[in-house]
């Protein structure tokens, strides 16, 4: 008959090691597992940061916040390949150019809310959040005849409290997930490289309208996208309609 005590008595620093061995694979495995990091990430309050489709199209997206040397030109980009795209400004820059604000939307470009004064909204409450937007709404709405439905959050900063402030109004949050970094004043062709290599159905691609190197890269993106079967539009008609949900990936996804 086994002596199960004078074994274990034996044997306990071999059993401790596999032990401390067994618990650490768990942990690994608890951790990584995407099931169980989805569960758990799905209890955040997310933006869109793209969009499940099966087709090929995107949306391109610009943040004005400061400069506008280079709006028009952008917009006679747009029109030349008869696309549009979506806007997103600052109150105090549709204060500033609202002749821009009011050319954008002339020429069926979207122009959505990136808050009042492009302040850092998870240091602000939630009562603060929407005093900010409904400003921003009202002076945009005031230039264009219409109110802003989506809502890009400053400086891409978020946490729970402001996506639950920017839903509470019947807005969405989006994101981007191609990030075209002109902003830091790349070449041309690098931005050119980021985007064309990032993009995939449903993208969102996120690009600035004072940048640098911007108007000279978005031709040839442009050219190449559509010259790879995409369609670009506007963010409101690349979102799902009917219900949805959002993955812990930020994809906004339909619910079947």
């Amino acid at each position: 008959m086994l002596d199960l005590k004078g074994f274990v008595g034996r044997h306990r620093g071999a059993l401790s090691g596999i032990g401390m061995i067994l618990a650490v694979v768990l942990i690994f495995w608890t951790v990584n597992n995407p099931a169980l990091v989805g569960a758990s990430a799905s209890s955040r309050q997310l933006p869109v940061y793209s969009v499940q489709r099966d087709e090929k199209v995107v949306a391109l997206s610009f943040d004005a916040a400061w400069g506008n040397e280079d709006t028009q030109t952008l917009i006679d980009i747009l029109n030349k390949y008869q696309i549009n795209a979506t806007f997103f400004v600052v109150g105090d820059w549709v204060d500033k150019y609202p002749e821009s604000v009011k050319a954008l939307a002339d020429n069926g470009n979207e122009v959505m809310n990136h808050s009042s004064t492009h302040a850092h909204f998870s240091q602000l409450s939630s009562e603060e959040i929407v005093a900010d937007i409904t400003a921003c709404n009202e002076k945009i709405a005031a230039v264009t005849g219409v109110t802003p439905t989506l809502f890009r959050c400053p400086y891409g900063e978020y946490d729970d409290h402001v996506i639950s402030s920017v839903t509470s109004m019947g807005m969405t949050a989006v994101q981007w997930d191609v990030d075209s970094l002109d902003w830091k004043g790349i070449s041309a062709q690098e931005i050119q490289g980021r985007v064309l290599d990032k993009v995939q159905p449903g993208s969102i691609v996120l690009f600035h309208n004072a940048a640098d190197n911007t108007p000279e890269a978005l031709p040839g993106i442009i050219e190449s996208l559509i010259a790879d079967g995409y369609k670009i539009v506007p963010i409101s008609q690349i979102l799902l309609s009917g219900k949805t949900m959002i993955d812990n990936t930020g994809r906004q996804c339909p619910v079947k």
